[in-house]
């Protein structure tokens, strides 16, 4: 679901930025994924995230802030050809760059404004930053921004490979860092030329309120992705409340605000999760945040993020049953094929006018009957009564659908009574 960011690099059209450094760092130059004191990096801008989310799994509409920038994914100082799966395997860990496969998602930086660049200051590969020229300081130096980590910076160029601390900076907030008081208003375009920064992460600044949770494009029961916005201090985990224990979810690829969690019953439409900080923190004290399903969604979220409300609690609550909204089904049985002492089947399970969520079908083998495999769903058997539920995939069936599973068995070919019960 991640789509490449609207990117430039500024004068040139790449990716802009400046640095102090010449391009040729020492290999894995980035020591830490952390910011203990200010870093000096360069700076370059790009338009804004890509559709339908930037690297962080937010769309730009729904950031807390439009003040944002991209982390170098990588730390390839020189190379600019590779480009490794994302995530990366913690394997590569000394390759990683600031981006660290997603785990500063969600993170505030206070960005500084440093050197003007006179000479050349493209980012070009193999080349030193600013050349036939030099750093100066001007009337723009000092001014200052407090921005959202929302994007990553994977690009081959000199920008995103050879300085660990560049950062890329969305183009509408140039203009918006404030000296002495007041936006500077016109550093951007005539006195950029990918100026030089000093940056270090933050806590989110003056935070008032509570977190924000939205469900992702294509989000349903069984596959309940989510995105967590609005952080105190980033987001390194989102645990789930399911069967009565926590558990960590998965984060979807190396977006890191969106996660893919669990309900309190497997398949179920009910949501208890708590976050981790970037210090492995629980959040508001271990806060549980309680939600549903949305409505809105119906089987599937179509939009890019659904904002969902929630209540809180110090602990799990003990979920109520979901509301059966399920509508009736009915099974039919159609033999596919025999030969002497077995048989395949085909049922076909069609919900009426209500969708159907979970089903059941049930039946009695013959005398001399036995059930082998069962594709499609779930089945048991006690002596010869045979119970056959939905799989996660298809659990739902849509209002006048139908879903199918197959089967093989041995005995006389015959046709049984079905009986189907949701959910």
């Amino acid at each position: 679901m991640r789509n490449v960011r609207l990117a430039v690099l500024g004068l040139i059209g790449l990716c802009a930025a400046a640095v102090v450094f010449v391009v040729q760092f020492p290999a894995n130059a980035l020591v830490s994924k952390e910011t203990p004191e200010p870093v000096t990096g360069n700076a370059t801008w790009f338009y804004g995230l890509g559709m339908p989310y930037g690297g962080c799994g937010m769309p730009q509409v729904n950031l807390e802030s439009q003040d944002f920038v991209a982390l170098n994914v990588y730390d390839l100082p020189g190379d600019y050809s590779t480009f490794y799966n994302r995530p990366m395997d913690a394997s590569l860990a000394d390759e990683m760059g600031m981006w660290d496969n997603g785990h500063n998602c969600g993170r505030w930086v206070r960005v500084t404004i440093g050197d003007y660049c006179t000479g050349t200051n493209d980012g070009a590969t193999n080349e030193a930053f600013c050349r036939e020229g030099s750093w100066v300081t001007d009337d723009y130096n000092g001014a200052t921004l407090d921005m959202l980590v929302a994007d990553s910076c994977g690009d081959g160029n000199a920008w995103c490979r050879d300085d660990p601390y560049h950062l890329d900076l969305a183009r509408d907030s140039l203009n918006r860092f404030v000296k002495d008081g007041s936006p500077v208003g016109d550093m951007d375009p005539d006195s950029w030329n990918n100026r030089q920064i000093e940056w270090q992460f933050i806590e989110a600044p003056d935070y008032t309120g509570d977190i924000k949770i939205g469900f992702l494009q294509s989000a349903q029961v069984w596959w309940p992705a989510i995105s967590v916005s609005h952080l105190p201090n980033g987001i390194h985990d989102v645990e789930y409340y399911q069967n009565g224990t926590w558990q960590s979810a998965l984060m979807n690829g190396d977006m890191g605000q969106a996660y893919i969690i669990g309900g309190t019953a497997e398949s179920g439409t009910q949501f208890q999760i708590r976050i981790r900080d970037v210090n492995d923190e629980l959040i508001n004290d271990g806060r549980v945040y309680s939600f549903t399903f949305p409505d809105s969604c119906g089987t599937s979220c179509n939009g890019a993020y659904t904002e969902t409300e929630y209540t809180t609690s110090t602990e799990p609550v003990t979920p109520s049953a979901d509301p059966s909204t399920s509508g009736i089904c009915t099974a039919e049985y159609v033999t596919t094929g025999s030969w002497p002492d077995g048989f395949m089947a085909t049922v076909t399970v069609s919900a009426d006018d209500v969708a159907v969520e979970g089903w059941t079908v049930r039946w009695t083998l013959g005398a001399d009957q036995t059930l082998g495999d069962v594709w499609d769903a779930v089945k048991s058997v006690d002596g010869s009564e045979v119970t056959v539920t939905n799989v996660a995939w298809n659990r739902t069936i849509e209002a006048g659908s139908s879903r199918t599973f197959g089967l093989v068995g041995t005995g006389t070919t015959s046709v049984p009574a079905l009986t189907c019960t949701s959910p």
